[in-house]
């Protein structure tokens, strides 16, 4: 197929359709945008004059689809505001060091199990271990969740694994690319990602009131370009100094959360939140060779039921820090549980690197399950817990005495 506007508008029709039989079943929307990108992949069927393998416009729908992770976070982050971040600082300290320390160690335990040398173990931990943030917006806000208090700790979790990459792929730069790590390198990246971070949370209180002056533009014309201006800079500067752009856009949306003009962007920006971010699951689904993924099936299913355990179990615990009660930590757990553009990143590093192709295949099959999973399973999640609190019998109304002297904290949703 060479006419790229033909393709992509084939693409768009092909997402649509997905997307209205998702909803017609009403099951989540994210696998269904996947496993139609995979259906028309490179290594997809051509069929009389139509010939549904999109090579010529991959380029362009990738570039669409890191622009869909973008306004994902972007929008998540006005939802949000630092105030609320602030407030949670210690605990989400504790919670993502407990989810990071919990999911990379069952991570090395797999890699080892299975027989890897040091090099593909240490990158099969990382593929495990980091959850995927455009895949934990879009369950947020497809469920409503955006205002639940558990969701400060989901958010907090997926800022501290950002911090985590950036240290981590730094190091294992080193030992894959070039067998050697410099100290002084990792620590230099892990402190401007840090500084970075705080300086936008705190230039970003101090500009509030500068920002309602200069946001004051009654054309919505140019109230969403200087907007969305602003928001590719902030995401680009942040990919210069090695922050992952996303991440950039979730901390530009926290501080425009707390301008008194947050409803009216988030109203503007929810059309292209919606377009460009299911076009991000899209070119994920391009991305997977299905005939590939068979060579590592067995890999594929352990790291899934590790990483469902390490999940949980991390989720409770750093639940539980934080005084949420074990419904909520369910909801953390399971929110958090997707796997995406990360782990797909941490085995392109892999294959720079000249390590075993089986974690080309192993990473397809993983993120794949993942990304069904974990929507379905946050979706599920009350039911889950209920089915589960009646094995364990958890004592939520009773740990506020028991446990830290932390009441439970109020749910504002229930699901």
């Amino acid at each position: 197929m060479d006419h790229i506007v033909f393709e992509v508008g084939l693409a768009i029709a092909l997402i649509a359709a997905a997307g209205l039989l998702a909803n017609k079943i009403r099951f989540s929307v994210i696998p269904f945008y996947i496993l139609i990108g995979m259906a028309v992949g490179p290594h997809a069927m051509s069929f009389w004059h139509f010939d549904f393998r999109f090579i010529e416009s991959a380029p362009f729908i990738d570039f669409m689809g890191r622009i869909g992770v973008l306004f994902l976070l972007f929008y998540l982050g006005i939802e949000f505001s630092i105030g609320r971040l602030i407030k949670s600082g210690k605990s989400i300290v504790t919670g993502g060091s407990i989810y990071i320390g919990i999911n990379f160690g069952l991570g090395l335990i797999l890699g080892w199990l299975a027989g890897f040398p040091i090099s593909e173990i240490l990158v099969i931990a990382g593929i495990t271990t980091i959850s995927s943030s455009a895949i934990v917006a879009k369950v947020l806000v497809d469920l409503k969740r955006t205002a639940n208090t558990e969701t400060e700790m989901v958010l907090g979790i997926t800022m501290f694994e950002d911090v985590f990459l950036a240290v981590y792929l730094s190091i294992l730069s080193g030992i894959v690319l070039s067998d050697s790590s410099s100290v002084w390198g990792v620590l230099l990246t892990a402190s401007i990602a840090l500084g970075f971070m705080l300086a936008m949370i705190i230039i970003g209180r101090k500009a509030v009131p500068l920002l309602n002056k200069l946001l004051n533009i009654r054309s919505n014309e140019l109230f969403i370009l200087v907007v969305f201006g602003a928001l590719f800079l902030v995401a680009g500067f942040s990919e210069t100094i090695h922050v992952a752009e996303a991440i950039g856009a979730l901390l530009f949306g926290l501080v425009l959360a707390d301008t008194e003009h947050a409803k009216r962007i988030e109203h503007l920006i929810m059309p292209f939140r919606d377009f460009f971010g299911a076009i991000f699951f899209f070119s994920f689904g391009l991305s997977i060779d299905p005939m590939a993924m068979f060579g590592a099936v067995w890999l594929s299913l352990a790291a899934v039921a590790l990483t469902i355990i390490g999940n949980l179990t991390s989720a409770i615990l750093a639940g539980r820090s934080a005084g949420l009660s074990t419904k909520a930590s369910f909801n953390i757990g399971f929110t958090i549980m997707g796997r995406g553009e990360f782990s797909i990143i941490m085995a392109n590093l892999g294959k720079a690197g000249g390590l075993m192709p089986v974690l080309q295949s192993f990473t397809a099959l993983y993120v794949l399950i993942m990304a069904i999973l974990g929507p379905l399973l946050s979706k599920e999640s009350k039911h889950i817990y209920n089915f589960m609190d009646k094995i364990f019998k958890f004592k939520d109304s009773k740990r506020g005495k028991e446990g830290k002297g932390k009441p439970p904290l109020p749910e504002k949703s229930g699901t």
